[in-house]
């Protein structure tokens, strides 16, 4: 089979990392790289890093308004698949990257297969939203990483095509923190000690990553999180998001934050080995928020909705108001349940239930 796969930023690479290892196995595998995540720190070592197949096309969208984003991608897309003339599409996640795959795809009739379908946080204002209920709508195959994600599509009259196959993004955390861990730990934390030097040992830091429109588009919420950082018992480590980054300037010079340690965005080993080995992780990220439930790290996460509900219970997982008091209270007084951990994201062998769904496949 000829399957097309579309990815354009970081949640992407790392799935793309894990099913890509499988399917290559049995399938012809074409990627197109949108441009989505452009700059290098965000892009290109997520590739060297996790030894993803380097991109058959790169259309080097960047950045831009989200519909113009969206239809300069999907004109690339769409000439690809008419020269191509693939069996299906592969999509990931709720990006804009995702969106338009999906609507290129489906527009030509060519089979849309969404990894990570079913997800909803029930915040139409969120873009993502928007993405992932539009793309699921148009696939021929759902594969869903939860039980909750499949009565999601259900209750929207989506039956036909969708499997519970667990989530890929668990596949890539056990794959890849074994083998971080198989090395010398002292290899790693010597390279972070000098990256981080404010960073006396392990388990003395939160980690934290924001970059959701929500958030970064309003200064006075930026303001709040790093008020609320600088005011946590111990060091913070904040790999700025280039969305984020100008702002995070803007602020410093008005105020020096001096418990935030300040950094360019890490490589996905890195950030493996930041999160497990922090107190607790801090973020807007859909994808952190597992990882850091995979990883046994008690997460706070500033939104007011999540789509990983799973994670809410027992608290190791907990949702935080953008105010600096809300943040602090959240992040130091959290009592979690330890004892009731469930694995509710598989097995991490969703990749190969993934490829057997597509060896069955009538399109």
């Amino acid at each position: 089979m000829k399957i097309v796969t579309v990815v354009g930023a970081r949640p992407q690479f790392i799935k793309a990392a894990a099913v890509s290892r499988v399917l290559r196995e049995k399938h012809k595998e074409l990627l197109i790289h949108t441009g989505q995540h452009y700059d290098s720190n965000m892009s290109d070592v997520f590739f060297e890093e996790l030894h993803i197949p380097k991109p058959d096309w790169n259309l080097g969208v960047g950045s831009g308004s989200h519909a113009r984003q969206t239809a300069e991608m999907m004109v690339g897309i769409e000439t690809i698949l008419l020269e191509e003339k693939p069996d299906c599409l592969l999509i990931y996640g709720d990006t804009n990257s995702t969106l338009a795959g999906a609507i290129a795809a489906s527009k030509i009739h060519v089979p849309v297969i969404h990894v990570e379908a079913g997800l909803r946080s029930f915040n139409m204002k969120m873009p993502e939203e928007q993405n992932r209920i539009l793309a699921d709508h148009v696939s021929s195959l759902l594969l869903c990483p939860t039980d909750t994600a499949v009565e999601n599509l259900r209750k929207e009259g989506i039956q036909a095509g969708v499997y519970q196959v667990g989530d890929v993004m668990c596949d890539a955390v056990l794959y890849y923190s074994h083998m971080m861990e198989t090395r010398e730990n002292a290899y790693y934390f010597g390279q972070l000690h000098g990256l981080f030097a404010s960073v006396p040992r392990v388990n003395t830091w939160y980690m934290t990553t924001i970059h959701r429109a929500e958030n970064t588009d309003d200064e006075n919420k930026i303001r709040e999180i790093l008020e609320a950082l600088e005011s946590l018992d111990a060091p913070a480590i904040f790999p700025v998001h280039p969305r984020t980054r100008g702002m995070v300037e803007r602020l410093y010079r008005q105020r020096e934050y001096k418990n935030i340690v300040f950094v360019e965005p890490v490589g996905y080993l890195t950030m493996l080995y930041l999160v497990r080995h922090a107190v607790k992780t801090i973020t807007d990220s859909g994808g952190l928020q597992k990882e850091t439930y995979i990883l046994g790290t008690p997460c706070v996460t500033v939104r007011e909705q999540t789509e990983w509900v799973e994670t809410l219970k027992g608290n190791h997982n907990i949702l935080a108001k953008t105010e600096k008091e809300d943040i602090v209270k959240k992040v130091i007084k959290t009592e979690i349940d330890w004892e009731n951990k469930p694995a509710y994201y598989g097995d991490g062998h969703a990749s190969e239930k993934i490829c057997a769904l597509l060896d069955q496949a009538e399109w």
